[in-house]
């Protein structure tokens, strides 16, 4: 896979970029007419202006870009947003401030990224016993520090 189409559903909407030639994560952007503000514990609905193709057996996983997070308090609210291979609409990003203060977004403004990956569908079936390992039951903390 070389390229992903993405259609702009608005002006002003900027298709992904990669902040260096070995970035992961294509920066999302907002796009918005005008700035939009997130006060203290409150979650707001960012638009990107676009839509994308995702390939079939992929999906897209919207992660918090590390500035607007760790330096601002703002990610998104569901932590990692998924976006299917079989969705066509607008890529909207909701993003939640955990901070103390009120956090202002500008128009143009880098908001998440995106990583595109395979995604495994296998089927489930109800088993009476699973395989023995060596963590067995063990886990929250199990393994140690």
């Amino acid at each position: 896979m070389n390229s992903i189409a993405v259609k702009k559903l608005r002006p002003g909407a900027k298709l992904p970029t990669y902040g260096s030639s070995q970035a992961a994560g294509a920066d999302l952007y907002a796009c918005l007419e005008q700035a939009v503000t997130a006060a203290p514990g409150e979650t707001i609905w960012v638009p990107t202006g676009i839509a994308l193709e995702v390939p079939e057996g992929c999906a897209g996983l919207v992660y918090a870009r590390s500035g607007l997070a760790c330096k601002r308090g703002v990610a998104p609210a569901n932590k990692v947003g998924v976006i299917d291979s079989d969705y066509r609409g607008e890529i909207t990003v909701v993003l939640h401030n955990h901070s103390a203060q009120t956090q202002t977004i500008e128009p143009g403004e880098r908001v998440a990224q995106l990583i595109i990956t395979p995604v495994l569908t296998p089927a489930y079936v109800e088993a009476n016993e699973l395989t023995e390992t060596q963590r067995g039951l063990g886990g929250f903390g199990s393994t140690g520090k």
